[in-house]
Formats: C-alpha cells, structure tokens, sequence
C-alpha cells in the first residue's frame, strides 16, 4: 500500500501512487531538496534521498529552496515548515493502512474480502453490468453458451436420426424392399459363391414367381408329422415323463431366403394355419384360405384386417402397409388377421417375471391349463384339438405345440421355432430312444426369461356380430395382462 504524498489518497502500490500523482498532481510532485528529482511523495522522497544520498550534505543556501508538498518557499527552515504544515502526512503510519479490495466490475472499494465476493455475486446474479465495462464480457459468454447449446442441439438430432434410420432396417421398415427382392438378392448372391447353379437360380425364381402370383407358399421350408411322430415316441419311449399335451397336425414352416431374418411371424401364423386347416371346426371360416398363403399375401391379409377397422394404433406403426416390405409383425397384427377371419382368440400379456431369477411360472402354467382344460383323464399322451399357441417376446416368435410334465412335476415346453433349419426338423420324425432331438423343441421353465412375453391362443369361431364387437375393441385395447 502507499499514501499520495499530496491529497494522501491511499493507493494499492507505488506504481499506483506513481501513475496518480502524474494524473492527479502534475504540478505538485514533491522534489527532492538536494538533486530536485520527482517522487510520488514523502516515503518516495525519504528513500530516495537515502538510495541517492546516503552521506550527509549541507541543504544549499539557496533562498528559493521550496515546500516538496506545497511549493512554498522556506530555505534551510523546510524540516520546520514541512512538520509544522505537514505533519499529518509525516505521521502516517503507512504499515497499518487498512487493505482495501476493488470490484473488478463496477470500480467499488470494500474493506473485507469477503463483502467483496457478495458484492460480486450479485452483479453475477443480476447480470448489472455497467455500460462499457464487463457487459461485453458477458454477452461473449451468453453467445458461446447458445452457440453451444444449438452444437448440441444439432448433435443430437443427428443422433436421433440414425437411431431411426438404424431402427427402421432393423424392423423392416427401411423401404429395402420385401420377400421377392430379397430371395433373388440371396439367390444371386448363392450363385456368385458358386453355391448355386444358374439353371436352378432360374428354376427357383420362376417357382417363386408363380407362387407369389397365387399367394401361395411354395412348401419348400415345411416339414409334416412331427407331432404324429412325437405321439407315437411318448407313448413308447421317455420314462421321465409322467404326462403330454400335443396339438395335433401342426406343421413346421422354416425361414427362407426371402424372409430371413424378419419373417418369423409370418413362419409362425402358418404354423398355426396348418393346424387350423386340418381342423374342421374352422372350415367355414377358412373357406377362401383352402391353402398356406405366402408371405406376401399373408402381408396383404393384414392389411385387409386393418382396412375393415382393425388395431389402427398398430396400423399407423406401418404406415398401413406391409406388402412389399421386410416389416416384423407380432402378436397384435396375429389377432387382428385371426379376428378378422372370425376366429376366436385372446392376446395374453406376461408382461413382468413372477419367478425367481426372472423366470415365468405363470406362463407356463396358463398353457397347462390351456391344454387340460376338457383333456383331463389318466392317459399319458394326450393329442388334443387345441390349436398350437404363438408365442411371442421381444425380437422373436415361436409356436408352442404341446407341454410336458416331468415326474417331479417340473413343466416343459414344446416349440417349433422358424430359424430351426428343416433338415433338424426332419430327425424328429424318426426319434431314437433317448431322444436327444427333442433339445431342439424342449424348453424348461430356466430357459424363458426375456421380460415379457405375449401368446395368442385360438378358442372357436366368432359370430359375424362379435367379430364386429372385437374390431371396435381392438380400437382400444387388444391384449389382456396377467397380474
């Protein structure tokens, strides 16, 4: 800290003091007596005189010898004059000056340091910059924050675009084109490996173009009498078992080259069509579906459903339009095409675990009950009437044709799934005694425990006034939630 020799202004350096008095006092700047060099002030003097004269020299005699503060005239009596008129700049006590701290905004001298960052709080607070000071400052600030923010912005709806994008390809949904462009992309690609010939390429495609032309699947992926063959093995063969339930007459449709990847829905509704087809009780309803359509007339079934006021909420999801695209379905878009061809089911939502490690007893004993429900007696094997079960979770789906229950009374279910490849299939049509193929069906209850899943189960026929109910309740809710 240093004191203007002059007006005593406490200043925070010498330098300060300095740059003050040259503003302040062009005129007053004390001189020393001796050489008549500038300082600042008294102390300024006083080391200056000590760093420059260190001996003692005689004051010159001169008449003219001036006050270093007020420029008056005293000669060899300026010790005298400077004490008496000055005194109370020579007996400042410069050592215990008060510290003073300035606000760096608006100029403010605080004596604490302390009400000195609350006096800056609140000019950060209230944004009250003076006029030519920090306001710049801070509308640098403001500008980089919003320039920021809107990077940020950007970055992020690009993100969400490419999730989207990444979305739609993952559901079909793409604009990638549908079975027909993909089975040929495939094709081509077989022949480039040298997996395919070009006769058969040709021979391939022209049967593909005529089944599409009648809506028919070409039955080349389907595999028949397994669940006759898995009768006759556990009436004969599995001493584990203490009881089955097997739907009868369901067929095994595999995914083909047109619609690996996304077409399980589409393999399962035949599946559970097959056996629909061989039960008479659904002739009248499915009198116009004498054969197992293909895919892209199965696609053009539920469009069909949606147009007669089916599920719109899953319609909208397709932009009302499946034909000629590689869109997932799942269990809604089952109901809706059942429903509309006037036969009964439910949708049933296992929408959480309700068994230890994520486990879902309470499916597993709904499609009990859904098969001994009017099948209940002393046989071992039971072949029932009741259709196969689609059952569906997140990412897949598979048809459930029957379920076991062991001796320990522990619960298995069977499933034919559409991504097993046919030429496994075709073992379980001759089982061996143990049974090892059966791993390809078997499902115990560890095995389940995706987080939810969805089954479709089919009981009867509809009147043409409760399919019309159900279209107006599919408006609203289609599915019905296991607690």
């Amino acid at each position: 800290m240093s004191v203007c020799g002059i007006c005593g202004r406490v200043l925070p350096s010498e330098a300060a003091a300095r740059r003050h008095v040259n503003r302040a006092h062009p005129d007053r700047q004390p001189r020393c007596p001796l050489c008549s060099a500038a300082a600042s002030g008294y102390e300024e003097l006083c080391r200056h005189v000590e760093a420059v004269h260190p001996e003692p020299q005689p004051l010159p005699r001169s008449p003219k010898l001036e006050c270093p503060f007020c420029g008056e005239a005293a000669g060899h009596q300026l010790e005298a004059h400077v004490r008496a008129r000055h005194g109370r700049l020579l007996g400042a006590d410069t050592e215990n000056v008060e510290q003073l701290y300035e606000c760096p905004i608006c100029g403010l001298t605080c004596t604490d340091i302390q009400i000195l960052e609350e006096h800056v709080d609140l000019h950060l607070e209230e944004h009250s910059f003076p006029e030519g000071g920090g306001s710049g400052d801070l509308e640098l600030a403001q500008r980089l924050q919003t320039e920021e923010d809107k990077q940020q912005r950007l970055e992020e709806e690009k993100r969400e675009k490419e999730e989207f994008k990444k979305l739609q390809r993952q559901y079909g949904l793409d604009g990638s084109g549908g079975y027909k462009k993909q089975f040929l992309n495939n094709m081509e690609r077989e022949v480039n490996r040298g997996r395919m010939q070009p006769f058969e390429y040709h021979k391939r495609k022209a049967d593909m173009m005529e089944c599409l032309a009648f809506g028919i699947d070409d039955g080349k992926t389907k595999t028949s009498g397994i669940t006759e063959a898995l009768c006759k093995y556990y009436q004969n063969e599995n001493k584990d078992v203490r009881r089955v339930w097997l739907s009868a007459g369901v067929d095994h449709f595999q995914s083909s080259l047109g619609d690996k990847g996304w077409g399980c829905g589409y393999r399962n509704f035949q599946m559970l069509l097959s056996s629909l087809l061989q039960n008479s009780l659904y002739n009248d309803c499915l009198r116009d579906t004498a054969l197992i359509p293909s895919i892209p007339k199965i696609q053009s079934m539920i469009e069909d459903a949606w147009k007669e006021g089916f599920d719109p909420h899953g319609a909208s999801h397709f932009n009302n339009r499946l034909r000629g695209s590689k869109a997932w379905i799942g269990a809604c878009e089952i109901y809706s095409l059942l429903t509309s061809l006037r036969i009964k089911c439910q949708i049933i939502d296992f929408h959480k675990p309700t068994g230890p490690t994520g486990t879902h007893p309470r499916l597993f004993e709904w499609i009990l009950h859904y098969y001994s429900t009017d099948n209940e007696g002393t046989a071992k094997v039971v072949c029932t009437s009741r259709p196969p079960i689609y059952l569906q979770h997140q990412g897949h789906s598979r048809t459930v044709v029957g379920i076991e229950e062991k001796k320990n009374k522990a619960l298995c279910l069977l499933l034919f799934d559409p991504g097993c490849p046919a030429q496994e299939m075709q073992k379980l049509l001759k089982l061996n005694s143990d049974g090892t193929s059966l791993k390809l069906l078997r499902k115990f209850m560890g095995s389940l425990k995706e987080k939810q899943y969805q089954i479709v189960a089919v009981d009867g026929i509809l009147t043409l006034e409760e399919k019309t109910a159900r279209c107006l309740a599919s408006q609203v809710l289609t599915s019905e939630k296991i607690p």
